[in-house]
Order: structure tokens, then sequence, then C-alpha cells
């Protein structure tokens, strides 16, 4: 692909499996998309939002970028490599980060029926579970078919470890987040677990393997969430 916007010829030719692949080429996964004329996503009036994510090839890809060595490298990254896709394939790139304003970026996943709201409030996805993250989206002004979506949370049959896993109880089915709760273990010799690992709770979740995340990944955003 080149950095050119496609001709309209090309733009008509776009699918959700040519958008899937070069994700793919890029170190990123498909993690949802929608219709917003028919989903009511927020801010959209029409077209297909496809959004994208970090899956298992996108720890290696970052850390072989220009961007590792640089601060903010996850976000720097993902706003080079999005944002080339967006120009190669025709499409308005949206980011998670970069606000406020912020793009509506749960509102959303919930819209793709792939991603649904935990028993703890945090998202989990179909595929990755709780180990979620966005790393922006395409919006293109052509609706082209895109996998249907689910009406069943996949928490619906499961008998959510989510719930009781934190060993100080901050992400729980009550109040969902109690957030001093999480920055204080973390500060303790208890919470190491935590910050090299990630997330004892998210982890526990029957489907976060599917996102086969590099504990050193998860290291990383728990620094950026909890600096020393």
């Amino acid at each position: 692909m080149t950095g050119r916007p496609p001709p309209s010829s090309y733009a008509a030719a776009i699918s959700y499996g040519w958008v899937r692949r070069a994700a793919y080429q890029a170190g990123l996964i498909v993690m949802g998309a929608t219709h917003p004329r028919h989903s009511g996503a927020k801010g959209l009036d029409g077209g297909t939002l496809v959004l994208l994510g970090a899956g298992s090839a996108f720890w290696p890809v970052l850390k072989a970028s220009t961007e590792w060595k640089g601060p903010d490298p996850v976000d720097r990254w993902s706003s080079r490599v999005i944002g080339q896709m967006a120009q190669d394939l025709g499409a308005q790139a949206h980011f998670p980060f970069g606000g406020p304003p912020y793009a509506p970026f749960i509102d959303w996943a919930l819209k793709s029926g792939r991603t649904f709201s935990s028993p703890v409030g945090a998202l989990v996805h179909d595929t990755v579970g709780m180990m979620i993250s966005y790393r922006g989206a395409l919006h293109f002004v052509r609706e082209f078919d895109i996998p249907e979506g689910s009406d069943t949370s996949p928490c619906t049959d499961c008998p959510a470890p989510c719930t009781t896993t934190c060993p100080v109880g901050a992400l729980n089915s009550q109040s969902f987040y109690d957030v001093d709760a999480c920055h204080g273990h973390l500060s303790t010799a208890e919470g190491q677990t935590c910050m090299t690992g990630g997330c004892l709770a998210r982890l526990s979740c029957p489907l976060s393997a599917g996102a086969g995340r590099d504990p050193e990944q998860s290291a990383h955003h728990m620094r950026a969430f909890h600096p020393s």
C-alpha cells in the first residue's frame, strides 16, 4: 500500500476482510465493527466503523518501532500506524487519546456487539476478555458487510472470577472500581505481582488468555497507570 489516498475505484473495493488483513500486517487486530446508521454509535452519521486494538503481535512490533525509545510510545505508534492506514484505505482515523474532547470509544465498543460490560464494570471482549487495548478506529463513508455482533455477553454463564480475585477488592460488583484502593495496593510489596504481570482481576477472566498478552506489555501499562 502507498501513503496516498486510494482512488475511488479502490475505495469502493474496500471490505472488512481487507481492513482486517491491513490491521494484521500492521501488528493490530480488528476488535469489532458497526454501522452507525443502524447501531446509533455516537458522533457518526453512517458508513462503517472498524475498531482496532492490540493483539499478540502488537508488542514486538511496537518495541521494534522508532517510537519505542521516545515518550508515549504506544500512543505515538498508534497515531502513525493507524493514521497511515486511514490514508491508505480512504478512511478517517479516530483515537481514544489526545482529548479532551475524547472520541466515544466505550459507546462504539458496546455498539459493536463484541464488547460488553463485565460484572465489575470494566469492558470485556469476546476474544481478548478484559485485556482490552483499543488503539484507534477507522471510519469509512461507505457501508460494507461486517460480521454480525451478539446480544449475549460472554459473562452470562461465567462464574465471574473477576469479582473476587483482586487482593484488595478494588474491582468488585458493588462499587465497580475503587481507584484509591488499587493505587494503594500497587504501592506495596504485595502489589508488585500486579505491577509486573498485570491486573489479577482482569487476568482472571477466562477469555483474557485470548489476548496473548506479554507480561512485559502489561508491566508497561501498569507503570503508566501507577508511576513509581
